[in-house]
């Protein structure tokens, strides 16, 4: 069998942007949802293939809010030699008295969790599951409430702490990864909590369908846009 069509795209990044690299010791937010459990079985196949001599750890944060991984999940990631490290986070008791709980709140504390493992586990790198349609929906929520052009990068390498977050995805549309999810019987498992207020997201998701028809090839011309910007002809 050959290399996967989500795989390849993965290929494509890690060479781009030099994600994995030798010696690397990377972490992957492994959240229970479709994309990050993508980047799991990549890693998973890539490290049996020795192309570079590093190693990865998948790290599920669970809370209030978010469960342990599924053991369907963690089956699966056990056919693939993945034997996830599970933390327990109290979010919510976390929470300052007198403010209100929500997405971000949450995803800051979870994301909190994942640099501080990193950095005492001594980590150099953490894998995110953003995928290309994340990264075009922030580019259009930064643009049209912030009005600067910008959004999240494959590669960011922290001023403040020793490591570098990797999105392995970017150049993977979503419908792509659905498409590897479901051909691959991926169990995926997304937080249900009754905080959520995701209002901006939806309404980014909603123009970005509208401007590109939903066609992955437009939203990948978009990309490439944004990777080749001629200041000589912007305002």
């Amino acid at each position: 069998m050959g290399q996967s069509k989500l795989f390849s795209m993965i290929d494509k990044a890690v060479f781009e942007y030099k994600l994995i690299e030798e010696g690397d010791r990377i972490l992957v937010g492994a959240s229970g949802g479709k994309d990050s459990t993508a980047l799991v079985e990549y890693f998973a196949q890539r490290k049996k293939q020795h192309r570079e001599n590093f190693d990865f750890t998948a790290l599920h944060v669970s809370s209030d809010f978010a469960p342990p991984l599924d053991e369907r999940l963690v089956s699966l990631f056990k056919k693939w030699d993945v034997e996830p490290v599970i933390l327990d986070v109290d979010v919510l008791g976390r929470l300052k008295e007198g403010k209100k709980m929500n997405c971000w709140w949450c995803s800051t504390q979870r994301r909190t969790e994942l640099n501080n493992y990193a950095i005492e586990n001594g980590y150099n790198k953490i894998a995110l599951g953003h995928h290309m349609d994340d990264i075009l929906e922030t580019l259009l929520m930064n643009a049209l409430s912030k009005a600067e052009f910008s959004t999240m990068i494959p590669r960011l390498k922290y001023e403040k702490y020793p490591v570098t977050v990797i999105r392995p995805l970017c150049f993977a549309d979503v419908d792509s990864i659905i498409a590897h999810a479901t051909a691959n019987n991926y169990i995926s498992v997304t937080c249900t909590c009754d905080y959520q207020d995701n209002s901006d997201r939806k309404k980014a998701r909603s123009r970005l369908n509208a401007l590109t028809d939903g066609k992955a090839e437009e939203k990948r011309k978009l990309f490439e846009a944004i990777r080749n910007i001629k200041t000589d002809y912007l305002p």
